[in-house]
This record gives structure tokens, sequence and C-alpha cells, in this order.
């Protein structure tokens, strides 16, 4: 099979579905990663079970010792290290008891980039134990550094009632990058997928905001992602939608064919993630305060321009609109 004329995987398989930017086989991880040929991936992303003890349309077991769940890890990984091409990039998302471990048996083999917190509140408390609230995403690539890297910049973070900014830039204000922020190693704005509208299957599913920031920041248009863990499709959907090429496999596929039949929902998610990142205020950041009353500060840059204070004007402030004309 060849996608784009790049050789990524010997037919002895059926795809159960092919589109013109990825082929999804119902088979497990090994099967597959067996079969990817070496080098030829930009982006590997995985996403496994848990070994929670969850029950599975596909019948696996998810209660394995913890010395069978960690041996069954590393083997799949080496078949995923195996594909990543040179700066290659490798994500793993899991709990951190399971991360900590994994990453240790990773950092013999890739270059770690970061521990990324992924602040998704995912269980009740637990007695004599500290609240856990967090997800793990493990960054590693394939050699010194990575071939791609280009992060997402975030809006300021702002009041959903007011707009306010919930941090004082005080003098620097004309100093922010109209862009938005630099991304940090912990993502505090990453909603669990549990609205009817967004989720895909009755297990959990990863949120499509999630794998648009990681397929953007590590892969291009025209880049191969692998996901041998397809659960719900997000990955392949994001790729699909931005532009990349993808392959990967789950055991029970029902859930990633019935969200392929139609993306018009997921089409429309992704346009909202776009508007709302790579910008200093979002739309409704800048309604919020005109209602409000409190325009922004004249001192921010937007898009290039200077947003111009629309408040009563005094020794500092000429009233003006709130952005200037073209």
């Amino acid at each position: 099979m060849q996608l784009d004329g790049v050789t990524v995987i010997m037919m002895t398989m059926i795809p159960i579905l092919k589109t013109p930017a990825g082929e999804l086989y119902q088979t497990d991880c090994f099967e597959l990663l067996s079969l990817v040929e070496p080098e030829s991936v930009d982006l590997a992303f995985a996403d496994p079970p848990f070994n929670l003890g969850k029950k599975y349309r596909s019948g696996i077991d998810d209660d394995l010792a913890a010395h069978e769940y960690i041996d069954w890890c590393k083997e799949w990984l080496d078949g995923m290290v195996r594909a990543l091409k040179p700066g290659g990039t490798l994500m793993l998302w899991n709990l951190p008891k399971w991360n900590l471990q994994l990453g240790g048996y990773l950092g013999e083999r890739l270059t770690f980039r970061n521990w990324i917190a992924v602040d998704i509140k995912y269980s009740l408390p637990i007695q004599g134990r500290l609240y856990p609230s967090h997800y793990s995403l493990l960054y590693f690539v394939k050699g010194p550094k990575p071939a791609i890297f280009h992060p997402d910049r975030l809006p300021i973070p702002c009041c959903r009632h007011c707009g306010g900014e919930l941090k004082d830039y005080g003098g620097y204000k004309d100093k922010m990058n109209p862009l938005g922020v630099n991304i940090s190693d912990v993502w505090t704005d990453i909603p669990p997928v549990r609205h009817a509208k967004y989720k895909k299957r009755d297990a959990n599913a990863l949120s499509l905001k999630l794998m648009d920031r990681i397929v953007s920041m590590a892969s291009d248009p025209g880049s191969l992602v692998l996901d041998p863990f397809g659960g719900s499709g997000t990955t392949f959907v994001a790729a699909e939608l931005t532009g990349r090429r993808w392959i990967g496999s789950e055991l029970h596929c029902d859930d990633i064919l019935d969200r392929f039949g139609s993306l018009d929902g997921d089409r429309e998610h992704i346009q909202q993630i776009k508007a709302n990142k790579n910008t200093l205020f979002t739309a409704a950041t800048i309604a919020r305060r005109a209602k409000s009353g409190t325009p922004l500060s004249k001192n921010y840059r937007i898009n290039g321009r200077e947003p111009e204070c629309v408040c009563e004007p005094d020794s500092e402030q000429q009233q003006q609109p709130l952005f200037s004309p073209s």
C-alpha cells in the first residue's frame, strides 16, 4: 500500500476503512506495527487501555498483573520506535503510575522532551491519597531534536463572565505576541469528552482539541501519523481534517466507521478549535469585554494592529473604535 508515494505497509491486510488521507485496519497493534515500514512515521501517538479492569467490546483483558501490563506496553512501544523517522515524535497518553515506568523505558531509546500534565479529573477521590486530577502525556523524539516542532499559541486566560484577564501583564502588554502566549507543559484547557455531541463511544474518548494540538505541534500537512489504538478515531479525524496522512488499527472499529460516516460535526468542531488558538484574545472574550464596558487596553497588539480604547478619554487615552480601520 502507498500513501502519496510513500510505502507504508505490505499488502497483506485489507483496510476496513480507506480515505484519501489514511487507512484503518481492524487488527491488533502488534500485527499493524510489524508491517509498518521502519522509519516511515513522523508522529506516533498511543492511547492504550489503562489496565483498570474495564470491559471493552473487543474483549481484551484489561486487568493484567502490573508486570504483565508493563511488558505488554514495552513490546508495542518497541514497534512504534522502530516505525519513527529520525527526528520523529512519539507521544504516549496514560496514567502517571504507568507512564512513570514506561517513560524510563523510552528514555533509553529516545530523547525525552516533556512530561505534559493534562488537567482532567479522571476518577473519584481516593482515601489516603491526593485527588488524581491529571493525565500524563509523554513527549519523546527519535534523535537529538524534533524534525517538526511548531506548538500552538494560546489566548490569554480570561474570565468567562466579564472577559477580564486572569493575570495582569502590567507594563508588558505591548510586548505580548499578538498570536498568543507560549504553551507550557501543564494543559488546563482540555475538556473531558462527556457531552453526547462529542462523545463517540461508550468508553472514554479523546478530546479533539487535545489531538489537534498534538498533531499541529509534531507534524506538517502531508506528514504520516500512526495510532495503533484507534479508540473512537479522534487521532484519525484530527489528521484527516488537518491534511495529514494517517494509518492505524483497532480491534473493534464500528465506532470509528460510524464517525467517518459523517465528519460534519467534527469539521465544525475543529474550525471552532482553530478560531480559538494562535490569537491573543478570542472573539468571545472581546465580545464579553465590550458588553461589560471594559474594552481591551490600547497597549495590546492584535494581529499586528493596536486595539484602541473605547472608554472615556483621559490624559492617556482618546475615544476611538475598538480596532483601527484597515
